[in-house]
């Protein structure tokens, strides 16, 4: 089979809407790497989008599914529960920011688990009003997109979306955004658009995901806690990308000396198996009726078998230590480049979450051709990259932190010659 008869009988029998970046069609793959029907191999720098902190096909993933075969793969949670859920809902209760007793239930997707926490803080409050943040990322359901701040190509031709939700931008300080910017906005929704008395919820992003990995200040999330505290607002981490290892710590608001009242959780948390989740104050988590929260495939056991082992790998391979480990070596050759590469304007992120952004030489004006040009070279070499950033100028590193260090050594020879290469051709 040939990608190129793959791709014309995708083109034929799938709609456009479903955006695929890659030329190639994945045959297999192992820990950091993958192997195309044609039997290229590539470096796999985008882990399914944060999806495989724990590498491709683990072992020890693989064995808890295969056990969880024999015994069933379905019964729906809430018709006929199983102890793997509830054992799984301990650990993360045990192991998530806050020292007051939290509460998890467990969704398929991360969109179900914001729309579930939104859901949650409206019952837990009573008041319907949402405050996301430019630049943030939350899902493509019709909440996801409206709590979602970036219009392509996420919410093109796809309005109205839900009401009472309103937007701040989310400090950005290489673009001229500060903390007090963005608090003066939010006292502004406050007076212009909504009295925080209506507010149920602030959502953010520890680290902003799709928008840029734009770390949140931590100043920003100080003031973010007392303003919700003052107004009676619920405040949600959305750590849908950022959990599970990838910033250096299981969570990234473990970086943060405050804690959230709800917060959620998908991706890495069972190594490519669906789940998701959200975890928050027991109070809260109590508040929808019986009946209100759930799906049939939420909380699959099959997920749920590999998100056990998942916790098992990070705390026995030490990944949150690995994370910074090569996240530093990441930024190191970035930085070390930047004499060379005037269009490299910042390297930024916690842990392995790092992220390049380039920009024309020597200023802020965003440099969605160097990036694409960066990403599309990698790609010919066989590194795969994912761009992010409202302007499609950031490089984010998604490496699976379970990766080989002759791998990942390999992978940083070939960015570097890829950026360099790069800028021989603007110049």
């Amino acid at each position: 089979m040939k990608n190129a008869e793959l791709k014309s009988r995708k083109d034929a029998a799938t709609p456009r809407g479903v955006g695929v970046m890659c030329d190639f069609y994945a045959a297999r793959a192992e820990n950091a790497e993958l192997w195309d029907v044609e039997g290229r191999r590539f470096i796999d720098f985008a882990a399914g989008i944060a999806v495989c902190n724990t590498g491709h096909r683990h072992p020890k993933i693989l064995a808890a599914i295969r056990d969880q075969l024999d015994h069933f793969t379905h019964t729906a949670y809430q018709i006929v529960p199983y102890a793997s859920y509830v054992e799984l809902a301990e650990k993360i209760n045990a192991r998530a920011p806050g020292d007051y007793p939290k509460k998890t239930a467990f969704f398929t997707t991360g969109a179900e688990a914001v729309e579930n926490a939104i859901k949650i803080a409206r019952a837990a409050t009573g008041r319907p009003g949402v405050i996301a943040f430019t630049g943030g990322f939350h899902g493509r359901t019709m909440m996801g997109m409206a709590l979602t701040g970036k219009v392509a190509p996420y919410k093109i031709g796809f309005g109205p979306f839900p009401s009472d939700v309103f937007h701040a931008p989310f400090p950005n300080p290489l673009h001229g955004v500060t903390t007090a910017d963005s608090l003066k906005a939010i006292e502004f929704l406050f007076k212009a658009d909504i009295d925080p008395k209506r507010v149920a919820a602030i959502i953010f992003e520890p680290v902003q995901g799709e928008g840029g990995f734009y770390p949140a200040p931590a100043e920003f999330v100080r003031a973010l806690r007392k303003l919700c505290n003052e107004h009676g607002i619920l405040l949600i981490a959305d750590e849908v990308q950022t959990g599970f290892a990838r910033t250096g710590k299981l969570f990234a608001m473990n970086h943060y000396d405050v804690v959230p009242d709800l917060m959620t959780m998908a991706k890495s948390l069972a190594g490519g198996m669906p789940l998701s989740g959200v975890v928050g104050r027991a109070d809260l988590m109590d508040a929808a009726a019986p009946g209100g929260l759930g799906g049939t495939y939420a909380g699959n056991p099959l997920a749920v078998a590999a998100a056990h082992a998942v916790l098992d790998i990070i705390d026995e391979e030490k990944l949150c230590e690995r994370a910074t480990l090569l996240g530093d070596r990441v930024k190191a050759k970035l930085i070390a480049l930047q004499s060379d590469v005037p269009q490299i304007a910042d390297v930024r992120g916690p842990g392995g979450m790092v992220a390049v952004e380039f920009c024309k030489a020597g200023g802020t004006e965003p440099d969605a051709d160097f990036t694409k040009r960066v990403q599309t070279r990698a790609l010919e070499r066989g590194l795969l990259l994912l761009v992010c950033g409202v302007y499609s100028n950031v490089v984010r590193f998604l490496f699976p932190l379970t990766i080989q260090d002759a791998v990942f050594d390999e992978a940083m020879t070939i960015l570097e010659e890829v950026i360099k290469d790069s800028v021989a051709v603007a110049a």
